[in-house]
């Protein structure tokens, strides 16, 4: 049971720029000098050239369904998909199938019970909330997002994002080889914000196929792609350009946005070696957010502009990233360990002309270090350390008339220390039953100068041990039951720590740290199965229940309270059904039962803003058409029931039920391919971007239509 479970078929810009130049052109000349070593770019070496270089076809794997869904939960492996937890494995064939515009957290798509999206303000992070969690917004935290082996989630980040927003905007579909979703805190693999569960985002090791391509949608959307590949000797190297601009549906709204990416891997001497390098550069403007209640008197129209101040917003990031892991087992030593710079900044309209300019001004190291022991078949541990520094500045600004002024929300100087312990042991006591054990101890040392209110400056020091136990039976061939209890933490932010006030300017008395705060523990129960009742039907469900014994959450801009106990209880079903190797379908439930606080303050709600209902489904259907082949897929999502509270007294409203349809046609024909695509929201007053405050529901008004048109050629 080797295949992936529930994988669904489906620094300073300016410096930078010349290196880059001369990297792209040293990607080309090491790719094309494997074209001239292999003939024939897409051909390994040790097997004879294809017929053409095409991506192969979009279909389904000549595996069944049980075997897709069941994965390898019952063997002793140090890969994510051996968890006692329910996951999501995405393949670089599904993702050709995905309608990922100008938004990678729409690789997220079809995941059950997972609502992803952007916040449709510009690059300001990617949003990821499942199992009741979203208390910092929508930017990604309370999840724990790895690329590479690298920690996307940025602690302590002031470019409007709170603490923990994962920043995936420098990745294109082309950069990614496979991404797991893993349900509930059970790996100790893991750290700081798995909470919600993890995300582990894999670059290609293998040989891709390399091609140009060209892409126009709606509002004026604009994509320019180049993908490299190739090998010399025993280097393999991958380099992806990607250069995308877009107008918006919304006035005065744009986005501009570089990637690049180039990765070397080599085997060496029992292990898989890999360098790589990514550079990532965005300006943006952004519309902001309106009220629901205007909108629907005619008092604002859906193309306007918050306060008639248009957003703004311009990121940089740069990383170097090197991984060893054993070449032809599982045993044996792990390393990672990477370097980053980090600049980004955003201004949000707080006013007519004025905004709050939030800035993260960043440099980050770190890596993990591990080894698996293997003994047979019947056991595993897997032991080591991770260790990260972060260090730069975190700032908050009021501009006035597009300029700054003497006043700041936060200033924050930081140099954030973490490191970690953790343990994994697998065990099999017999053929059908495998336990699993993990542990995790993670310590904080954390500097921070406070230059608004030097007074609440500190060093700050604490730790936190989570524990993770778990077992799966394979009950029949084509039965497997799990559960797990796992426990999961979000440190706690900078700004919470030392509190920066109301706005003001620097150098002010008073201010106090707080320094007693501990990091925020969350407990999850599991029971889940997956079983194929016959070789062309899967099923799988899980039911979860999340205690958080001390919650905090972003209740105003820079303002962390703590709201206590919280609870979460749910359960998600998922089937899919596959008629011949061209026809399969899906369809997903996720259920959110209960998200609340338990005692709420006085004044305030109970319940958490998370959907109740997450509705998925879909279609694929592939067929040969005129020497090439047509693949259809078509998507429908629904979310609905979100609870907020405006007015005065506070009362408790409901969000508009927001669905989302995607129809998507790929026809490949020898080396080219030709793709297009329509998105359809047809509830005009609905939004994954909202928000609420005590005046009421703001909305980031969506476009009814979007279509769009891919290009790709193979070389």
């Amino acid at each position: 049971m080797s295949t992936p479970p529930l994988s669904i078929t489906p620094a300073r810009s300016a410096p930078w720029r010349p290196a880059f130049a001369a990297f792209a052109v040293a990607a080309g000349l090491t790719s094309g000098e494997a074209n001239a070593t292999e003939g024939i770019s897409g051909a390994p070496s040790n097997e004879p050239p294809p017929a053409t270089t095409t991506l192969a076809p979009i279909e389904v794997s000549g595996e069944d369904v049980s075997r897709e869904l069941l994965g390898a939960r019952d063997r002793v492996t140090v890969d994510s998909t051996g968890l006692p937890a329910a996951m999501t494995v995405i393949t670089p064939s599904e993702l050709q199938t995905i309608n990922v515009g100008r938004d990678i957290s729409n690789v997220f798509r079809r995941v059950p019970g997972v609502v992803a999206n952007n916040i449709d303000q510009g690059d300001t992070g990617n949003g990821f909330r499942m199992r009741g969690f979203a208390t910092q917004g929508t930017h990604g935290a309370d999840t724990a997002v790895y690329v590479d082996g690298v920690p996307q989630n940025l602690p302590s980040s002031e470019a409007g994002a709170g603490h923990g927003p994962a920043y995936l905007e420098w990745l294109t579909p082309d950069m990614i080889g496979n991404i797991t979703v893993i349900k509930g805190p059970v790996s100790a693999l893991y750290g700081d914000q798995n909470r919600a569960g993890a995300i582990d985002i894999s670059s290609p090791w293998d040989e891709v196929p390399s091609s140009i391509g060209a892409t126009v949608e709606s509002y004026g959307g604009q994509r320019a792609t180049l993908v490299h590949s190739g090998q010399y000797k025993d280097i393999q190297s991958l380099f992806v350009a990607d250069v995308y601009r877009a107008d918006s549906y919304r006035d005065d709204a744009n986005t501009e946005r570089q990637n690049f990416f180039w990765k070397l891997s080599m085997p060496y001497e029992g292990g898989r070696y890999s360098l790589s390098v990514n550079h990532y550069h965005a300006r943006y403007h952004a519309a902001g957010y309106l009220l629901y209640s205007d909108l629907k008197s005619g008092a604002a129209g859906f193309r306007d502009v918050q306060y008639d101040t248009p957003a703004f917003g311009k990121n940089t990031q740069t990383g170097l990233v090197f991984n060893r892991s054993p070449l032809n087992s599982e045993a044996g030593f792990y390393t990672t360990l990477y370097a980053q710079q980090l600049k980004r900044e955003r201004g949000a309209a707080s006013g007519v002309d004025q905004h709050n300019v939030g800035s993260d001004d960043r440099y980050f190291a770190g890596g993990r270090i591990a080894n698996n022991f293997v003994f047979g078949d019947k056991a595993a541990l897997f032991v080591g350390a991770d260790f990260r520094r972060d260090k730069g500045d975190g700032i908050r600004q009021r501009y006035a008339n597009g300029d700054p002024t003497d006043n700041y929300l936060v200033n924050l100087n930081m140099d954030l220390v973490t490191y970690g312990l953790f343990a994994q042991g697998q065990y099999k006591p017999m053929e059908n039953l495998k336990l699993l054990a993990g542990l995790r101890y993670d310590a904080f040392d954390y500097d921070i100068e406070n230059r608004k209110l030097p007074d609440a400056s500190t060093r700050y020091r604490d730790s936190v041990v989570t524990p993770k136990l778990g077992f799966v039976w394979s009950a029949l061939p084509a039965l497997d039951i799990y559960a797990n209890m796992a426990e999961g933490f979000r440190s706690p932010a900078a700004q919470q720590i030392s509190p920066s006030g109301t706005l003001g300017p620097l150098g002010a008395p008073g201010g106090v740290a707080n320094t007693s705060i501990a990091p925020s523990k969350v407990r999850s129960y599991d029971l889940g199965f997956t079983a194929s009742p016959s070789e062309n039907w899967a099923i799988a469900g899980a039911v979860y229940y999340t205690e958080n014994e001390d919650e905090i959450v972003l209740t105003a801009p820079d303002t962390y309270s703590s709201v206590g106990e919280t609870t979460r209880k749910g359960f998600e079903l998922e089937a899919r059904y596959r008629f011949n190797p061209g026809f399969s379908v899906y369809a997903s439930y996720g259920r959110i039962i209960e998200a609340e606080i338990k005692n709420p303050l006085p004044g305030t709600g109970a319940r958490l803003s998370v959907p109740k209902d997450i509705i998925k489904a879909g279609l694929e259907y592939g067929t040969p058409l005129a020497g090439g082949r047509i693949t259809l897929n078509a998507d429908a999502y629904l979310t609905r029931d979100i609870p907020y509270y405006s007015g005065s007294p506070l009362a408790e409203k409901t969000m508009p039920t927001y669905t989302r349809y995607d129809f998507r046609a790929t026809y490949d024909y020898q080396d080219y391919q030709l793709s297009a695509y329509w998105i359809l929201q047809p509830h005009r007053y609905a939004s994954e971007a909202a928000y609420a405050t005590s005046a009421g529901l703001w909305i980031a008004p969506q476009p009814k239509h979007l279509v769009g048109v891919n290009m790709r050629y193979f070389f």
